[in-house]
């Protein structure tokens, strides 16, 4: 499951504001700042369960994502055909995005979250078939990547505003860190694996394996699914529903910014994944455990910044940590192409690992907290939307000024 700016969180996490106040305040405006215990959110069962088997998923999904990369640079020399591979991943969210967040609000989600990552499932089972066939070429390999990325699409803004609530509302943050947490764990073990069977087992069994990583959370939503029947639906039209949830969040100026910020952010931060196996490979002039360890140094940088986060937010504002994670990842980038040494590059990549886990929790609880439940999924939907428009136009960008 590829969800990294998630936060797995049921019960609303802000005041019940009206729909219909077009610049909701701040949950936290006027409070006090305290510091929330990192491993708080896990004494809510449900969210700890779910935590667990999406540690799982997203170790998974991080090894078919190294797996998808290094395949695609193995057969093309192209920088712009390698970055293809993140466009893939991130254009079916563009497209799909602000629908699924309708879709969302309507459905009952446990349910409805089972039956998409059951179809990922099926899509890394597909590419693994396809590997096994012999038909390896950059253009099926792209092909279900685009697939994969539909079904993400529609997980996103269902998983976020279905477990929304699981966690109180002093908890947000936490469970953000929490979060990150379990993705850049995954994202220092998965890669750094991958490196290293890659050339052993081929990039079918590690396909395979992410098909496998989703059997835990499929048996989470299951459960959920089994334990409480859906609610019947609001009989609203479909295009009332989109028009509400974007009058909400176009409505609202701090959530503005917020957008603002999210699409500038990830159109340049896209440059280090998009990249990476192409400054490993023509750069470094190294093979694919390089490039499985350098992304697990950025993995490897978030965990770390994950139990000092807390802190740090218990004295700066939010305002405060996203400059000063934002200068130290753009230091980063700055930084490597002058550097060849791996003694180097690797405290490098970790420094910028911490920054890109305090960029993305702040980032996504800031838009968790700006709406309540009944609207959430179709204004994270607008969150996800400008993010991967952020993401495509970056990795399209990017690759084709590495080519030139």
């Amino acid at each position: 499951m590829t969800v990294a700016p998630e936060h797995a969180y049921t019960v609303p996490i802000m005041s019940r504001a009206s729909l219909s106040s077009p610049s909701p305040a701040p949950a936290d405006a006027g409070a006090p700042r305290r510091k929330v215990p990192l491993t708080r959110p896990l004494r809510h069962a449900r969210y700890r369960s779910i935590w667990l088997a999406n540690l799982v998923s997203n170790l998974g999904t991080w090894i078919q994502t190294f797996a998808s990369a290094w395949l695609v640079a193995s057969l093309s020399k192209s920088a712009a055909v390698t970055s293809l591979v993140q466009t893939a991943t991130y254009v079916p969210i563009f497209l799909f995005a602000l629908f699924a967040g309708v879709v969302a609000d309507a459905v009952h989600r446990p349910k409805f979250l089972f039956f998409c990552n059951l179809y990922m499932a099926c899509c890394a089972g597909a590419m693994a078939l396809l590997v096994w066939s012999g038909q390896m070429s950059s253009l099926p390999v792209l092909a279900i990547t685009f697939c994969l990325g539909i079904g993400t699409a529609f997980i996103w803004p269902a998983w976020q505003a279905a477990l929304s609530g699981l966690v109180e509302p002093d908890e947000v943050e936490a469970a953000a860190t929490l979060n990150n947490l379990s993705y850049n764990l995954s994202a220092v073990i998965g890669p750094a694996l991958g490196g290293i069977l890659f050339g052993w087992i081929g990039a079918g069994a590690l396909f395979l394996a992410n098909a496998l990583s989703f059997a835990g959370l499929l048996a989470v939503y299951w459960l959920w699914w089994r334990e409480r029947a859906p609610q019947a639906a609001a009989r609203e039209d479909f295009r009332a529903r989109f028009r509400h949830g974007l009058r909400c969040a176009i409505g609202c100026g701090r959530y503005r910014r917020i957008l603002r910020n999210v699409c500038s952010v990830f159109f340049s931060t896209i440059a280090f994944a998009s990249l990476l196996p192409v400054f490993v490979r023509d750069v470094l002039h190294m093979q694919s455990g390089v490039y499985g360890m350098l992304m697990g140094c950025l993995g490897g940088g978030a965990v770390i910044a994950a139990f000092f986060l807390p802190q740090v937010r218990a004295r700066v504002d939010k305002t405060g940590v996203l400059a000063g994670a934002l200068l130290v990842y753009g230091a980063m980038l700055l930084a490597m192409p002058f550097t060849r040494s791996l003694a180097l590059l690797v405290p490098l990549i970790v420094c910028g690992g911490m920054a890109w886990s305090a960029t993305v929790s702040t980032l996504n609880a800031a838009a968790q907290l700006s709406f309540p439940a009944e609207v959430r999924a179709r204004t994270l939907s607008i969150y996800l939307f400008v993010m991967s428009a952020g993401y495509v136009a970056g990795s399209l960008v990017w690759g084709r000024v590495a080519d030139a």
